[in-house]
């Protein structure tokens, strides 16, 4: 097997990326790995040119060794690239939503066994204009906290980090609704809303069961939109949310769909986060890709 491996060294879990030299000698010494090339990410989009530059048939998997952003690029570089190479994600950053749903392992003999055993799972890939994501494109209250937070901060304090960028932000934030227009065909309407987030998995910002009812190989998104509320009934929902049960409470719109059309008003701007990315405004088109990539799986 040749492997390309993209790794981010500034992503959160250092000794996940101390680990790779042991992962790739044991998967070279057991005859799993004949070729390996590393490549260092020092941009943004870096990981993105690298992978859509590979031609079709020059690796047989491409490993990612970062966090949500890392897997972000890859994926789209695979798309965009056309190359069709199976992926595989060795968890390093501070969340890793996409890798915790999936069960990932991020030790040397997990890992090493699940490239061994080279199982594979069609997973399906959202789209917004020209961009894919693999989890989650979300907007409103909060969802810009990602890229507030120090990298120092999360090297130290990992996902409690978002947690603490969190409680600072919902004050300032607390009373910003939003006019939101939905058209899809399982809902049309208007509603004046906190947050929208549409999820592939039902892991979104540490929180595990965001979208209880998501599958990634099932053709369809999963909308969770948050309407406006006091801060009694948010602190409420907030609670629920914990347990997945939020989806049945009357200040959310829970749906899946396949296709769905977010605008508000021309002179509101409304920042898109992609897997963790800043990722255009709003008004937008999101559509599901059914099992567009291989991945790699435990």
């Amino acid at each position: 097997m040749k492997a390309k491996i993209i790794l981010n060294p500034s992503s959160g879990k250092q000794i996940v990326q101390k680990n790779l030299d042991r992962i790739i000698g044991n998967l070279i010494l057991d005859g799993v790995l004949k070729y390996v090339d590393v490549f260092k990410m020092k941009n943004r989009f870096d990981a993105f040119e690298e992978v859509k530059s590979i031609k079709m048939g020059e690796y047989d998997c491409i490993i990612a060794v970062g966090g949500d952003g890392t897997v972000h690029e890859v994926i789209n570089g695979v798309m965009i690239g056309n190359n069709k190479i199976p992926i595989a994600i060795l968890p390093a950053g501070t969340v890793n939503d996409f890798a915790k749903f999936m069960n990932i392992p991020t030790d040397v003999k997990g890992f090493c066994n699940m490239i061994k055993k080279n199982q594979r799972k069609k997973i399906d890939l959202g789209k917004v204009g020209d961009r894919y994501f693999i989890n989650v494109l979300a907007g409103g209250l909060l969802t810009d906290v990602g890229y507030k937070v120090s990298p120092d901060l999360k090297t130290v304090l990992g996902k409690y980090a978002y947690y603490v960028e969190g409680m600072k932000e919902i004050p300032k934030q607390m009373f910003k609704s939003i006019s939101l227009e939905i058209d899809s065909e399982e809902f049309t309407g208007e509603e004046d809303i906190f947050m929208f987030i549409v999820t592939n998995t039902p892991s979104v910002g540490g929180f595990k069961k965001i979208a209880p009812k998501a599958k990634i190989d099932d053709g369809l998104l999963d909308i969770c939109i948050i309407k406006k509320s006091d801060i009694p009934e948010f602190l409420s929902l907030f609670f629920h949310t914990m347990k997945g049960e939020h989806i049945y409470h009357p200040k959310v719109l829970y749906f899946q769909t396949s296709e769905i059309k977010l605008k508000c008003k021309k002179d509101v701007k409304i920042d898109l986060d992609v897997d963790g990315e800043q990722g255009g405004k709003l008004p937008a088109t999101i559509e599901v890709i059914p099992k567009a990539i291989d991945m790699i799986v435990p």
